[in-house]
């Protein structure tokens, strides 16, 4: 069958038109926001990223892009430096008049939201969809993620028939120096109530606790992450700086568990559902894992 002129004068206008909107497509982004730029890379940005901010470890291969230092304290300078089209982040990039410096400079801005809640990933995939041009893909991996937490809350109705939520507590420091406590409406609180944990914290945000008010809490688990340590070195200098945490049932029966701290930085990311089964597991040990 043979087209006609027309036809194919249509189709050639439609490639021709595909190719330019593609190239419109900014080419040279730098991210601020683990979360946010693991979702750049899931959805095939990864060659666009110039730089990218501290928190952004995952996967490995951003550590070796130039880094723009720590996403609530930018400089234009260094930013600038790496000429980029887009700096994407979450609200939790700043400071403000620096932010207000990079966008008079001619770079595109795109903020996103860091609020653990899954309408606003939902948001952030959509918007990000459209920024890179991969806007079924972006569908596609909320609706992969959406289905991977009804998995996951399937299996807490499971146990939490026969089992009572633990009592938790998350701690972030640095080298084992005191830590905050991961209070309400924060991605760690998400995170333990989807693992099927209670956490003990009611304040809001991150705030610093006294060791003797966390011991007094009595937490059934214990749940830390390190910004500078990992491993049995973390844990050894949480307990060596926090002595009085030793007292809690949580210690005393081992329940001791590590996260990584990325995983709590620039809202919910691609790898918290499979982090949940393994806070699960801590959670709800079997009969054989439990210390007596």
């Amino acid at each position: 069958m043979r087209l006609s002129t027309s036809a194919i004068a249509l189709v050639v206008g439609l490639l021709i038109n595909h190719g330019a909107l593609a190239s419109e497509l900014p080419q040279r982004w730098v991210s601020a926001g683990g979360a946010l730029s693991e979702w750049v890379v899931a959805l095939g940005g990864e060659p666009k990223l110039v730089g990218v901010d501290t928190t952004s470890q995952h996967p490995a291969t951003l550590k070796t892009l130039p880094s723009i230092g720590y996403q609530r304290q930018l400089s234009a300078e260094g930013i600038l430096s790496l000429r980029p089209q887009v700096l994407a982040g979450t609200e939790e990039m700043g400071p403000p008049p620096v932010l207000a410096q990079i966008r008079s400079a001619g770079v595109q801005v795109e903020m996103f939201s860091a609020q653990p809640d899954l309408q606003a990933l939902k948001s952030n995939l959509e918007h990000l969809g459209i920024l890179l041009g991969k806007a079924a893909e972006a569908r596609a991996l909320f609706g992969d993620y959406e289905q991977a937490l009804q998995r996951q809350k399937n299996r807490l109705v499971k146990i939490q028939a026969t089992r009572q939520a633990p009592g938790v507590l998350l701690l972030v420091g640095n080298a084992g120096g005191k830590p905050l406590v991961a209070g309400q409406d924060t991605a760690a609180d998400w995170m333990l109530r989807q693992a099927g944990g209670h956490n003990l914290a009611t304040h809001t945000g991150y705030k610093p606790f006294s060791a003797e008010s966390l011991a007094g809490l009595s937490p059934q688990v214990l749940v830390f992450a390190d910004r500078a340590l990992t491993g049995e070195a973390a844990r050894a200098a949480l307990f060596k700086e926090n002595p009085i945490l030793a007292s809690t049932p949580a210690a005393k029966q081992g329940r001791v568990l590590e996260v990584d701290p990325t995983l709590l930085v620039g809202g919910l990311g691609p790898r918290l559902p499979q982090n949940l089964e393994v806070l699960s597991a801590g959670f709800y040990p079997t009969s054989s894992e439990a210390t007596p």
